[in-house]
């Protein structure tokens, strides 16, 4: 009968322990992260600049919904209870060409530094009528 009981005893501290991991696994884990936003020809900060952030799912797509953040005086933003995976970003500012890209998100806690580009110049055929756009050879069509 100590036998019967030591064993059903053994079995569910085996079984609760085995309970509290599986708990863990489905517990979702989340980061607190901070977006620093710069201008990339003199690493000035770039503030009230765009941030848009949306989760990407394990397919690669892109979730609904999503967060509109701003940057501060110093080009910062944060953003806490991220949840880990992908994380697509996307920096919008009036002057600068726009940035995107997919983060990982894997730590509780996780800075990214942005860096903006000027806009680059643009062709138009405006400029001089009747020209090839750089790179376009006439003879070869």
């Amino acid at each position: 009968m100590k036998r019967l009981l030591l064993l059903a005893l053994a079995l569910s501290a085996t079984l609760a322990l085995a309970g509290d991991k599986n708990k863990d696994k489905g517990k979702e884990r989340y980061s607190d992260v901070k977006i620093t936003v710069l201008r990339e020809e003199n690493g000035k900060p770039v503030r009230n600049a765009a941030v848009v952030l949306h989760i990407v799912s394990s397919k690669g797509k892109q979730e609904g919904g999503g967060l509109n953040l701003k940057t501060n005086q110093e080009g910062v933003t944060t953003y806490q209870g991220v949840p880990f995976g992908k994380l697509r970003i996307q920096v919008i500012m009036a002057g600068l060409q726009t940035y995107g890209d997919d983060l990982e998100i894997n730590q509780e806690q996780q800075e990214f530094v942005v860096k903006m580009k000027p806009p680059q110049k643009q062709y138009s055929i405006y400029e001089h009528p009747g020209a090839k756009p750089p790179g376009i050879d006439p003879d070869k069509n």
